[in-house]
């Protein structure tokens, strides 16, 4: 029985004993069908209590946790634990997996709930960020995702009776999420003061936005919103586990083992109490309750599940009983009847009947339980605890008879022997004791000599010897009952064992995998009849081996489910069960064994826990499979691995660029002539397969190397798609024949789908795959695609290839996949084939599930090369190794036929049939049932046709892919030739290439259209590179060849072999003509000397040049001098002088035919003519050379025989040319892309007409055409690093400069803006309170605030609500097209802080969106009328939102987060108004669209370097777009889930284009026909066409063109530049569709540069937005200018008053100017500049006087009327930061950042005479208030103090009796006890910037650093006082202040230079 092969017996799960109810909860429902299910181990359980029967779902890979039911009732959604762990959704009928969600989660799933609707799925994870995703779970789709705590989640739900509502809670937290497009927003719960804080266990809902959640301390606590409302005191006397919403009402379950019902109110219908009933017991724990109609399911924390019946509450029926939490390691199985005992860590021990599936009896013992013994008649049990005694109870009661205690550790193994009289106990302390039974088990024996812990032992037959096992691996003998330790060998050998439970030992070794520790398998059980033994190891699984099984690593058959150890495994006492427990899972299973011939009785798929026996992880040598085929082991020792990937090329590029900044000097231009790929000669057969095929048009579509052909057979010719970076690996076509698919090699590989007729990119799939992609098919409809990588697991991945987004991924297979195929009748259904693998898929949602094909007798498995199907959808056909082909009924083989000799590589389905091609270069066609073969085609040369182009190289090539189309067969071959067969025979080939190999060697011939190559395949072959494009012949060599050269008559051919050896043959018959072998190492290079070829140079990695005299053939010289190989070898025009180059980068000189070293001087080299240059060093190559070139090596050069122009080919791939001569470093270059590894050699031919080029690996040979300087048309590959001078093109402008280094991030948090200088926040401060005496003797207090009564009509009351009536702003500063007409022009929408603003411009009226958070800085609006009114916009921020609403309703319609970082700065809608761009201002700058109405993110991509400004689409298009930055235009098209984007490319065709470069482009317009304009930093606007410069219109402004606006009604476009006023030029002006023509319009603004920042155009009316912040509405027919809106512009804003009679309010800004407001009539009346930064101010009480404090430390007092000044004056040098008039008007105070306060005397007129000034301030002072008397004054310091001062004479007052005594004229302190709960709790990193108490004397408002006003109740004495909060400023809020009646209050924003009016109400 040595064999290795898999038993033939099986297993079956039977039954599950137990549930899991430990650190799990409400984890058990009822189906529809009245089935219960829960979950155990790793397995869902249904269970059907009716019939008493148990299903299971096998489809997780470890412990689950969670488990919710969709709310039909029948589909179940499980999550488990694990590294990478997933959820399923199964249906509970039948028990298969419907939808795998992956990749959203770490660590394990804690939640998961369905929504009402039953279509989405929303879980939480227990990593560190406790992730909350939602799933649309039929897709496998995440939709949205977020942090959700950072402490444990116990319970998610969707709240049924609100949209998009979910709600979690756990440790100390219960959170509100709202879903709004791919955004969950949460709210904190708030608890109040209506209960305590803590933690919240699981919650349920009832309408009306109420939820209910069940409490760590047993309340029940009631939610309306957010706010706690009520509790329910005491509903339990412990923790609410679990709370279940029914029909009928709710039920919750404790801690304390309640169970109540509660009505839909939640008011107490019952209680059921569980540890009172006949199963209870003292200390259960209800961890989940499921209430449905009559009846009530609990389960409990140790693994019970009873039911209830409401009526009868007294008797709890109990369903399930388990171990509960401990570790289950005792196993024993009765010896005469189905029963079996198990102990545990939870102290009982247990009896279960297997047939009845039912326990049967328990007890508690006082310790853990570590073993269980049965004697021989089954009377009584031992159990062995872990306190080294063991226990003997009687197996009918379980009574105890005796414990007896010997040793200390714990007792793990025990058996009876098997006559009875005799109990063997092992323990950990490395002993096995024996005792007799009859002598009350007295000890006996005693064997020693383990050196570890005992882990099992076995009896003999006759009950005289014990085996041992120990924790050290060591196997032991012994004699009993004594315990004599037994070595005698055949003594040994002749022992029957009565059972087997020994891991060790030579029976088992095949139990062991090759590499394994030696505890990793935990138990066995040998059945000798049947010849298995079962195991259990440490990975949770239960196996099956045969028995014995003497070779390590046996085959074997697996079962899963158990999660992790798999602690014991028994077969029953008639062999007919297998029992096994697991550890952490305290779960035992009961399988039924399936002898051989017993096939199980239902399908063996996860249904049943069964693994295929040859599972992935059995890895033996495969003994019962034939001899690999070479091919197939070549192939899979194929490494796709690059050192450097094709993508890391750009941030070498841009490390290197950030290290060699140094040099100043311009670098060499790049010539201005380029190539273009014409033909190439190769196909990649050696290692693709099935990469060949038909297009709808007959074309023939093909790759090799990074390019896919497309080749037309009647006019031979080829086109090409260049999409691809690096080697194509597979190429498949879609169903329809025009659209193809391929897959390339990368870090990141990328699998393009492109159009055939036209070669578009129509997708890009990246993201999903590892070293490259070796398989793609597209389904049978066509819309979708599936992918397998290269990775070690080759991920398969099914995409929608339109949209570019994974629909699915799933692990392959450990062995390479060579094909994947959909099945064309099915849409889910996929077959892969590879390595020893056929595997069927099935698509579950977002992964797949598969069964292995099943071979029984009918075939052995094998490795399989190529799949197809037939035209019924259950059969699958498919090719091996071995010649066969296989045919497949659904996932089992029918038959097999043999089709080849040797391996089968490709097969193809017709209609009538099939057609199949081998390694033995045949193509055979088959009858449609596989039956006939009907004709086979040898692939020879003489089957060739007449008139075939090229020739075999040899007969009978390996066939890798065959089709039919056309009336023929199109065959791909291993050495790389495509050929047709006519069905009548003959053959033609179209297109050869060379076999596998490096090709190093080219040469062209010196009159003629044609080259020689030759390469590692051993071959010479010439070519004709005319029109013909053929192999016109070729010969094999005797060994790999790496150079070849022409004689100069053409008439002879040079070959230098690999070997050191050369030969010259003819060259017409290619026979050799003499051949010479003197050096080791490879020949590198070989040349004939020029005309008349007198000398042959030879050079060779031995480091020399040999010379020889082609007449006499014999070596003349030797070039000696090199110190590494030498690479390449060039003569001059004379034939008397060699350059060589080696690889140590020495360019040396040599004299022929001696081989005399010479020096040339650079200058000489240059002068001197040169019969051909392939040098790549030296001065005049020097910029051929990458900065930091170590990594790519230039392999070859060659110069056109002008000298004008050298070619390279590089270790990248690329071929790039050069203007020569290449002086100074890193020149500019065209380069072109096609070869995808190294570019071994490149060679113009005769006229330069051509220019061929060999790569390496890629054994492709490609024919550039050159075109000449005057053909600019050719634009692709320009050099593609061009963009580093730095210094800008088009001058400098301050307003350009300045926007692109804003930095947002410092404008983003809630920041101090004043600078702390060590003062305590109020609330933080000690307080004395003041002693109040009982009795006040004195008279009343006077009131604290003086009140005024402002007008009459103001009634008298409190003012407790604000509304925002009006902004005056809008940010034109720093932001652009921000601004917009809405119905017709009837209404304008802009924005100005974190408001989006709607003006009615009719009425005036604004109306607000206040839902962002930071502030908005882009803004647009959909022009499609589907999208009536959608604006979006975007905001600053750690992780920006884009927010998405309706202006007439300001409805958020979706939020956008997640990918953008810093902030978003342009937002544009497509022409279907579907999707939107956005660019982010991160380092990247990148740029993503979205379908922003699920907020699902279509594409990403980086964007550039630098800012980038304006991402618009195409007004036509949904996929095109543009973007213009700072040095950067870009053309970028949406291919599937990539955007692929061309920079803009100069040319200098058009009008004005000479010399233009780029420059800092700041804006954009569209015209038709695919035409972009974008404006310029210099004034002048470019126009393109494509991404090709057309034109540029000079000075369309004088400065530069900020914006521009397309009108789609009309194709008009309006631009707005910087501009200085005149008579006939504009900011804003009007031009026709082409920019030829154009009218100017004027501002009339006063400015002296009018800086226009955003245009819009409506009917007859421009509507402009200025960098001042100015709206203005401009009338195209009379050019009249209309200001609708002013604001202050760029800088903070501080200064804030009050009129103290009138509506007005005065404000004063960093930007100088003073402007005074109407908040009545929403106008400016007054602006005057001050000269200065302004930072605060004050009127007088009379009103006549505005004074004004300047940032310099001056202030100035101006007449109110007229702003004219009246006075002023500067003492300091500081900020003035407040400034006061005395209630008396003759004292003006003046407070600066000094920490002074200085009183100046009005009475004396406009000398201002100091007259005095405050002492001893300690920090800057902010705020002054006088008192009623103007005789004090309170000064607020930035040390948190409040200081009372005399005045005039500026003494403090320090009394505490007479400052409360005090009235205040005013109140604007924000310190004092008065007002101490206006600080809020996380105040450390931001201020109170201001208060401002009402005129009423009630109300005080603030403002803070964290953008929010708030309204108090004064005075607020306590700390954190209530209040009510208003959003709407970004930033800080600087100033507050109530108007003089009190009916507005006017808050200033710093940054966001707002002013913003509320309604007091």
């Amino acid at each position: 029985m040595g064999d290795k092969t898999a038993p033939g017996s099986s297993l079956r799960l039977d039954w599950v004993y137990g549930y899991r109810g430990h650190a799990c909860r409400n984890n058990l429902y009822y189906t529809a069908s009245k089935e219960i299910v829960y979950f155990v181990a790793g397995v869902g359980v249904v269970h059907n209590t009716r019939e008493h029967s148990q299903r299971f779902f096998l489809g997780h890979d470890d412990d689950i946790i969670s488990l919710a039911l969709h709310p039909e009732r029948s589909l179940v959604a499980t999550g488990q634990i694990g590294k990478a762990p997933y959820i399923c959704v199964w249906d509970s009928y039948n028990v298969q997996t419907v939808s795998i969600l992956k990749d959203g989660h770490s660590n394990g799933v804690a939640s998961v709930a369905f929504d009402r609707e039953g279509k989405r799925l929303v879980s939480v994870g227990l990593d560190n960020h406790h992730i909350i995703n939602v799933w649309d779970w039929k897709k496998g789709k995440i939709l949205a995702t977020v942090r959700g705590h950072n402490d444990r989640v116990f319970d998610i739900q969707f709240n049924p009776y609100k949209e998009n509502a979910i709600v979690s809670c756990g440790v100390k937290h219960i959170k509100f999420w709202s879903l709004c497009g791919n955004a969950l927003t949460a709210k904190k719960g708030v608890f109040g003061k209506v209960g305590e804080l803590q933690t919240i266990l699981c919650v349920a809902f009832a309408p009306d936005d109420i939820t209910f959640s069940g409490t760590l301390n047993g309340d029940v606590y009631v939610w309306k919103g957010n706010n706690l409302q009520r509790s329910i005191q005491g509903a339990h006397a412990g923790s609410i586990y679990t709370m279940d919403l029914s029909e009928d009402g709710y039920t919750t379950g404790g801690k304390d083992g309640c169970v109540r019902l509660w009505d839909q109110d939640f008011k107490s219908i019952t209680k059921i109490n569980l540890t009172e009933s006949s199963d209870g017991y003292q200390g259960l724990s209800v961890r989940s309750v499921c209430w449905r109609g009559e009846k009530v399911l609990i389960g409990t924390q140790d693994s019970e599940i009873f039911e209830v019946m409401v009526r009868d509450r007294e008797k709890p029926r109990t369903v399930v009983q388990g171990h509960a939490e401990g570790e289950l390691w005792a196993l024993a199985v009765h010896p005469k009847k189905p029963i079996f005992a198990t102990g545990s860590d939870d102290h009982t021990v247990r009896l279960w009947s297997m047939s009845d599936h039912t326990m049967l009896s328990r007890t508690t013992l006082d310790q853990n339980i570590r073993s269980v013994a049965f004697n021989q008649d089954g009377s009584q049990l031992a159990a062995g605890l872990s306190d080294g005694s063991f226990v003997v109870l009687k197996t009918r009661d379980l009574s105890e008879i005796i414990h007896i205690k010997d040793r200390s550790e714990v007792i793990h193994e025990m058996k009876y022997s098997p006559c009875g009289n005799y109990l063997a106990a092992g323990s950990n302390d490395n002993f096995v004791d024996i005792y007799a039974v009859a002598q009350r088990y007295k000890k006996v024996g005693q064997c020693s000599g383990s050196s570890s812990f005992i882990t099992h032992i076995d009896w003999s037959e006759d009950s005289k010897y014990l085996q041992t096992n120990s924790g050290a691996g060591e196997r032991l003998f012994y004699r009993m009952p004594a315990g004599k330790h037994l070595t005698n060998k055949e003594e040994i050998k002749a022992i029957h064992w009565v059972s087997w439970t020994s891991v060790l030992g030579p029976e088992v070794n095949g139990i062991w995998p090759k590499y394994t520790d030696i505890n990793d398998v935990n138990a066995c059980d040998a059945h000798y009849n049947g010849e298995v033994v079962v195991t259990g190891d440490d990975f949770g699984f239960v196996k099956l081996f045969r028995f014995p099984s003497l070779k390590k690593a046996a085959k074997f058959r697996k079962y899963v489910g158990h999660s992790a150890h798999v602690t014991n495994v028994r077969f029953s006492h008639d062999k007919v069960r297998v029992l096994t427990t697991g550890g952490a899972d305290h779960a035992v299973f009961q399988w039924r064994f399936l002898p051989e011939g017993v096939s199980p009785d239902e399908d063996s798929g996860h249904g049943t826990g069964y693994v295929d026996s040859n599972s992935e992880e059995s890895d033996s040598d495969l003994s019962d499979v034939g001899e690999l085929d070479s091919d197939i082991e070549r192939e899979n020792t194929i490494d796709y691995d690059r050192t450097v990937y094709k993508e890391d090329i750009g941030a070498i590029k841009a490390k290197n660029k950030s290290e060699s900044r140094g040099s100043g000097e311009k670098r060499k231009r790049a010539p201005s002539e380029g190539i273009k790929l014409e033909f190439v000669h190769g196909y990649r057969g050696y290692d693709c397969r099935n990469n060949l095929f038909y297009s709808q048009n007959g074309e023939v579509v093909y790759h090799v190397a990074a390019v896919a052909i497309i080749y037309n057979k009647e006019n031979h010719s080829q086109r090409f798609y260049l999409g691809h970076t690096d080697d194509i690996l597979c190429l498949c076509i879609h169903p329809l024949k025009d659209i193809v698919a391929t897959g390339q090699v990368g870090r990141d590989p990328a699998v393009h789908v492109w159009d055939a007729e036209n070669l578009k990119t129509l997708s890009v799939l990246k993201g999903q795959h590892q070293r490259g992609i070796c398989a793609v098919d597209f389904s049978g409809d066509g819309k979708r695609l599936a992918s397998v990588g290269l990775d070690d697991n080759h991920t398969i991945v099914i995409w929608d290839w339109k949209k570019g987004e994974k629909l699915a991924t799933t692990r392959g297979h450990k062995d390479k996949i060579y094909v994947i195929k959909w099945n064309p009748h099915s849409n889910d259904k996929l077959v892969t084939v590879g390595v020893k693998h056929i595997k069927f898929w099935t698509i579950a949602g977002g992964g797949l599930t598969s069964k292995r094909g099943t071979f029984g007798n009918v075939g052995k498995l094998d490795t399989m090369t190529c799949a197809t199907f037939g035209k019924s959808p259950e059969i699958t056909y498919t090719g091996g190794a071995n010649g066969q082909v296989y045919i497949w009924q659904d996932v089992t083989l029918m038959k097999t036929v043999k089709a080849h000799e040797g391996p089968c590589f490709a097969m193809h389905s017709l209609d009538k049939g099939f057609v199949t091609g081998g390694k033995d270069g045949i193509v055979g066609l088959w009858d449609d049932s596989f039956e006939r073969c009907l004709k086979t085609y040898a692939i020879k040369r003489t089957s060739l046709s007449q008139n075939s182009r090229g020739m075999l190289v040899q007969d009978s090539p390996g066939v890798r892919s065959v089709i039919l189309g056309h009336g023929h067969i199109l065959v791909g071959t291993k050495n790389g030739d495509i050929m047709e067969i006519e069905k009548s025979g003959p053959i033609n080939i179209l297109v050869q290439g060379h076999k596998e190999g490096e090709i190093w060697g080219l040469a062209t011939h010196p009159s003629a259209e044609r080259i020689a190559t030759v390469s590692d395949d051993k071959t010479l072959r010439v070519w004709d590179i005319g029109t013909q494009h053929s192999l016109l012949n070729s010969r094999i060599l005797k060994s790999a060849a790496r150079a070849c050269g022409f004689s100069p008559d053409g008439k002879a051919i040079a070959v230098g072999f690999k070997d050191g050896s050369f030969a010259v043959v003819n060259a017409d018959t290619l026979e050799d003509i003499v051949s010479f072998h003197h050096r080791k190492e490879n020949i590198s290079d070989i040349k004939f000397s020029p005309d008349p070829g007198k000398y042959l140079a030879v050079s060779s990695h031995d480091n020399f040049v040999d010379i020889y005299n082609v007449m006499s053939s014999k070596r003349v010289g030797t070039c000696k001098g090199s110190s590494s190989y030498v690479t390449h070898v060039d003569w001059d025009k004379r034939g008397k002088l060699i350059m060589t180059n080696s690889g140590a980068k020495e360019q040396l000189f040599f004299e022929a035919p001696r081989g005399k070293r010479q020096t040339v001087r650079n200058q000489e080299i240059e002068k001197m003519d040169w019969d051909s240059w392939t040098c790549v060093l030296g001065n005049t190559c020097e910029g051929v050379w990458p900065p930091k070139s170590d990594v790519t090596d230039v392999n070859a050069s060659s110069l056109t025989t002008d000298g004008r122009i050298l070619a390279t080919g590089d270790d990248f791939g690329f071929v790039k040319l050069f203007e020569y001569p290449v002086k100074g470093k890193n020149a500019k270059y065209k380069k072109y892309v096609g070869h995808s590894a190294h570019v071994t050699n490149v060679r113009w031919n005769k006229d330069d007409s051509k220019l061929v080029s060999v790569g390496g690996a890629d054994t492709s040979i490609m024919v550039w055409s050159h075109r000449q300087a005057g053909e600019r048309s050719n634009a692709k590959g320009n050099s593609d690093d061009s963009d580093t001078d730095s210094e800008e093109e088009g001058g400098y402008d301050s307003d350009v400069q300045r926007e692109k280094n804003i930095d947002y991030m410092t404008k983003t948090y809630a920041t101090n803006l004043r600078e702390n200088v060590g003062g305590v926040k109020p609330h933080l401060q000690e307080n004395e309170e003041e002693e109040k005496p009982a009795v006040s003797r004195g008279a009343m207090k006077p009131p604290k605030v003086k009140q005024t009564d402002g007008t009459a009509k103001r009634k008298k009351g409190a003012i407790t609500d604000l509304s925002l009536d009006y902004i005056f702003g809008y940010r034109g500063f720093d932001c652009r097209n921000n601004l917009h007409y809405l119905h017709d022009g009837a209404d304008i929408v802009y924005h100005a802080a974190g408001a989006g603003i709607v003006e009615n411009l009719a009425s005036g009226n604004q109306s607000f969106y206040l839902e962002h958070t930071d502030d908005i800085i882009c803004l647009t609006v959909n022009q499609h009328p589907k999208f009536k009114n959608v604006i979006a916009t975007g905001q600053i921020g750690a992780t920006p939102a884009v927010n998405v609403w309706d202006a007439s309703t300001k409805q958020t319609l979706s939020i956008i987060r997640g990918f953008h970082t810093k902030g978003v700065c342009s937002v544009h809608f497509s022409a279907t108004g579907k999707h939107l761009l956005t660019v982010g201002i991160d380092d990247d700058h990148c740029v993503a669209v979205w379908r922003w109405q699920d907020g699902t993110k279509v594409a990403t991509s980086v964007g550039h370097t630098s800012r980038i400004f304006v991402g618009e689409f195409r007004p036509d298009s949904d996929s095109q777009f543009v973007t213009v930055g700072a040095k950067h235009v870009k053309f970028w098209n949406l291919a599937g889930s990539q955007l692929l984007g061309k920079k803009g490319v100069m040319t200098n065709a058009g009008q004005g284009t000479q010399d233009v470069k780029m420059q800092t482009m700041l804006s954009l317009a569209f015209g038709a026909d695919n035409v972009t304009y974008t404006g310029a930093m210099s004034g002048d606007v470019y126009v393109w066409k494509e991404n090709l410069l057309q034109r540029v219109v000079n000075k369309a402004h004088n400065g530069p063109v900020f914006s521009m606006y397309t009108t789609l009604r009309d194709g008009l476009i309006v631009t707005g530049g910087k501009e200085k006023p005149s008579k006939d030029g504009g900011a804003v002006k009007l031009w026709d569709q082409e920019l030829k023509r154009c009218r100017a319009f004027g501002l009339e603004s006063g400015h002296k540069v009018d800086v226009v920042r955003s245009v819009c155009r409506a009917k007859g009316k421009i509507l402009v937005g200025t960098k001042e912040s100015e709206i203005i509405e401009i009338g195209e027919k009379n050019g009249a200018t209309n200001i609708l809106m002013n604001g202050h512009a760029e800088g903070e804003m501080w200064g804030l008053a009050a009129h103290p009679t009138k509506g007005h309010v005065a404000s004063a800004s960093d930007d100088g100017t003073v402007r005074i407001w109407d908040t009545g009539n929403k106008t400016m009346l007054h602006r005057a500049s001050v000269g200065s930064a302004a930072r605060s101010v004050a009127y007088s009480n009379d009103g006549e006087r505005l004074a004004v404090g300047l940032k310099n430390g001056e202030f100035i007092v101006l007449v109110t009327a007229t702003l004219k000044v009246w006075a002023k004056k500067r003492d300091r040098h500081k900020s003035i930061d407040d400034i006061r008039f005395s209630p008396d008007g003759k004292i003006l105070a003046v407070g600066s950042a000094e920490g002074t306060v200085d009183f100046y005397d009005l009475t004396q007129g406009q000398s201002l005479q100091r007259v005095g000034y405050c002492k001893g301030i300690p920090s800057y002072v902010f705020q002054l208030d006088f008192s009623a008397d103007s005789k004090y004054i309170e000064v607020g310091t930035g040390a948190y103090e409040r200081l009372v001062y005399e005045v005039p004479a500026g003494n403090q007052v320090k009394n505490n009796e007479v400052i409360g005594k005090i009235t205040w004229d005013s109140w604007t302190s924000v310190l004092g006890q008065e007002v101490i709960g206006i600080w809020p709790r996380n105040s450390d990193k931001a201020d109170v910037n201001t208060a401002h108490l009402a005129h009423t004397c009630n109300a005080l408002a603030t403002g803070d650093d964290f953008g929010y006003v708030k309204l108090f109740e004064f005075p607020t004495p306590q700390k954190f006082a209530p209040h009510k909060k208003y959003v709407g400023h970004s930033a800080h809020v600087t100033n507050v202040r109530f108007t003089s009646n009190d009916r507005y209050l006017v808050s200033a924003g710093g940054d966001d230079c707002c002013l913003f009016v509320w309604k007091t109400h």
